[in-house]
Formats: C-alpha cells, sequence, structure tokens
C-alpha cells in the first residue's frame, strides 16, 4: 500500500472525494475494499516488530484496516483533527469515547437533552461501573458550571439536539469543562463536519453516527471518533483494541464512497428543510416549528454565530398530541416512517413513541418533547413532491 495522499491543505468538497486515499500495486481508481481478518509477514521477526510497534503495518483487523484507515484519515482531514478511529455504529463511538476516559469514582456532566441510548449510556450504564453523573439544561450555561466537581472527568453534549433540536454554546461549555479540569466530548451529527467544527470551538473530542450523513443512503451502520493524537492515544486506541467494536472493511468502503457526495447531498436536502420549515410554520395545524437558522428558534443568534446552517432535520408540533402525529404519518405517501436520518430519502419518526419512548413521559416533558412532535429528515426528492406529501398530513390532522 502506498502512504495516504494528502498532497496539500484541499477545500472540504476535494477533500471527501481524494483525501486519505491509499492505493495497492495495483493503482486502482475507487478505494480497494480488504475483506481480511488477518495479515500475513515475511518472517518471524518481521511479526515481532510489527507486534511491538517498531515496523509500521498492519497485524489484525480488529485493531486496524487499508480500507478502514482511509475512512478514518479522510474524516479526520474533513474535520481538521490530527487522528480518528472508526467503529461500528455511531453508539460504539459514543460509548467508547466516554468510556475510554473513566474509571469509577469519576463523574460525568451531561445535557438532558439527548438521543435515547446515549442517555441509557449516561444515566444508567455508567453508574453501574461507579461513575455518576448529573444531567442539565444544555442551554443554561451556569447549569453547567454549578455541576461540576472535583472529580468531574468529561463532559458530553450533542448540539444540535435530537430531536427537539436545542443549540448548546459548544465553546462556552468546552471553557467551563476545561476550567474545571474535565474534557469535552460532542456529538456533531445532526451538524456533520460541514456545518459545524467543534474542534475548532473547543471540544477535545467529536463522535458521529456515520450510519447517517456520511452514508446517507440506508445501506450500512458505522461511527467515528475524532480527536487530536494524544487523546486518541490516551483514551481511543486501547480501549477500541481490546474491546473489539470495529467497523466492517465492507461498511467502511460504503462510507467512504459516501463522503465523496457528502456536499451535494447535504446542500439539496438542507435546501430542502429551510422550506418546508417555512412552510410548516405557516399553517394553524401547526402548534411549533423547530429549525436552527429561523428566526424564531430559540437559540437563533448561536445558531448562527456556531453554525453555517441549519441541517436536514426540522422538527415540529402538530396540535392534537399523539393521535394527530400519528394521522399526519399514516397519511404520507413520499416520506417513509423511519426513525434513521441524513438520508437520502425522507423520513418521519414520532419521538415519544421509537427513539426517546423508554426515557419516559417525565423526562421527555422535561426535555420539550411532547407527545405531538415529529422529526421529519429531508431528504432529495422534488420540493413539490415534498409538499403535496406535507399537506397530506396536515390534511388529516385537519
Amino acid at each position: 500500500m502506498s502512504t495516504p495522499e494528502t498532497p496539500r491543505k484541499l477545500r472540504p468538497a476535494t477533500t471527501l472525494v481524494h483525501g486519505g486515499t491509499m492505493r495497492s500495486q495495483f493503482a486502482e481508481t475507487s478505494e480497494a475494499l480488504f475483506l481480511t481478518q488477518g495479515y500475513v509477514y515475511p518472517d518471524m521477526e518481521s511479526a515481532e516488530a510489527r507486534f511491538k510497534g517498531e515496523s509500521p503495518g498492519f497485524i489484525y483487523s480488529r485493531f486496524s484496516n487499508p480500507t478502514t484507515a482511509m475512512f478514518e484519515q479522510r474524516v479526520a482531514l474533513l474535520e481538521g483533527a490530527e487522528s480518528a478511529r472508526a467503529t461500528a455504529t455511531g453508539m460504539a463511538a459514543v460509548t467508547a469515547a466516554l468510556l475510554g476516559q473513566l474509571k469509577a469514582g469519576d463523574h460525568v456532566v451531561a445535557a438532558k437533552a439527548l438521543f435515547g441510548s446515549c442517555r441509557y449510556v449516561i444515566e444508567e450504564l455508567l453508574p453501574r461501573f461507579g461513575v455518576p453523573s448529573t444531567l442539565v439544561d444544555g442551554t443554561d450555561l451556569d447549569q453547567w458550571r454549578a455541576a461540576m466537581r472535583p472529580n468531574t472527568k468529561t463532559v458530553f453534549l450533542e448540539s444540535p439536539t435530537n430531536p427537539q433540536l436545542e443549540i448548546i454554546d459548544i465553546a462556552a461549555v468546552a471553557d467551563i469543562a476545561h476550567q474545571a479540569g474535565a474534557t469535552l466530548v460532542v456529538d456533531n451529527v445532526f451538524a456533520t463536519p460541514l456545518l459545524q467544527s467543534p474542534l475548532k470551538l473547543g471540544a477535545d473530542c467529536v463522535v458521529y453516527s456515520s450510519t447517517k450523513h456520511m452514508d446517507g443512503q440506508g445501506r450500512a451502520l458505522g461511527g467515528v471518533i475524532v480527536a487530536s493524537e494524544e487523546f486518541i492515544q490516551a483514551h481511543i486506541h486501547n480501549f477500541l483494541r481490546q474491546t473489539g467494536p470495529a467497523i466492517s472493511p465492507f461498511n467502511a468502503w460504503i462510507m467512504l464512497k459516501g463522503l465523496e457526495t457528502l456536499p451535494v447531498r447535504l446542500a439539496g436536502q438542507q435546501k430542502n428543510a429551510e422550506k418546508i420549515a417555512d412552510f410548516l410554520a405557516e399553517q394553524p395545524g401547526v402548534a411549533r416549528v423547530l429549525y436552527p437558522t429561523r428566526k424564531d428558534h430559540p437559540q437563533h443568534a448561536l445558531a448562527m454565530r456556531q453554525m453555517s446552517g441549519g441541517g436536514t432535520v426540522v422538527a415540529f408540533d402538530v396540535a392534537g398530541g399523539k393521535d394527530a402525529a400519528f394521522r399526519f404519518g399514516n397519511a404520507l405517501s413520499i416520506i417513509k416512517i423511519s426513525n434513521n436520518l441524513g438520508d437520502a430519502k425522507s423520513l418521519l419518526t414520532h419521538p415519544a413513541t421509537t427513539t426517546h419512548q423508554r426515557i419516559g413521559p417525565e423526562a421527555r416533558a422535561e426535555s420539550g418533547i411532547g407527545d405531538g412532535m415529529l422529526r421529519l429528515s429531508c431528504g432529495l426528492e422534488d420540493i413539490e413532491d415534498l409538499l403535496d406529501d406535507v399537506r397530506a398530513g396536515l390534511k388529516s390532522v385537519g
């Protein structure tokens, strides 16, 4: 294999096509897919040197793989980071980014507005191993300050949040965490690396479910952790190597292909999201619309400051609660009912009964997730067809 091709600093769209590419002796155009578990050595001495870290090369695909390495390098280049590690899923990335830093007796502070599985890790999994947590209103900086303890090891948030699209001041929270001697891990899935750069805002580590926009076509699961080389080596590398949440090389290859078209897809999906958000805001059957770049968003000014676009997801409340929300969803024909997001297909879910059902009604109410809330991930369909579908949904609500 050749070394990764990074001839000079490239703009994002070019990086997503060429960044990190390694070619075999066959000089292939498309990135090669290496479906292999292990690797052979020319002699016993070479195997010993590689395992000692004295000689570069691949050892076992649970540790690293040429195709996976290209995916990691490309995401790191896009993020402007020194290093990245791919995982089997987005939740594997979140869990590793946290557990890799923590030990019994440490403390975690996190925003209340989290994806349901993330709340499970923070509220239920970590305490089993002696790591208590404190949840705060992520938009209230005073709550972040008050929650910090001498043993607070790391801070976790997502922004925009899922599904209510709250915007959290990443730079301010990073300052609070660092003053307390803690690190900041940011889930940047909704914004993608193209719309927000948490590392530049002070985060120590960024995690993604590459299942979402990076694949963007509903094909494969994956995740990625992005940080400095020091952070990766201290907290992530050995944890992943020993516990084994490795991404399949085939899935990493799919992610590489998805990254090539990410800017084009994201631009089209965001354009559709903006138009649908504006349309919904004018409809009498819609009680509330949440989209970061709309001026009526509660954190609009902050969104405009730390993001370069509103993203692909619109959250809205229909009047009439769960029954009305279900009637809306069941009346759709083009927009599909699915709990995924970032796809080329437009997808709708009812968070209270899907992604956030297990956190319970009290926690949902506290987070602003009502029974009438719907989360729409906008795809690449013709906007007029999407608007016709939304009209059909609203008509069913009455």
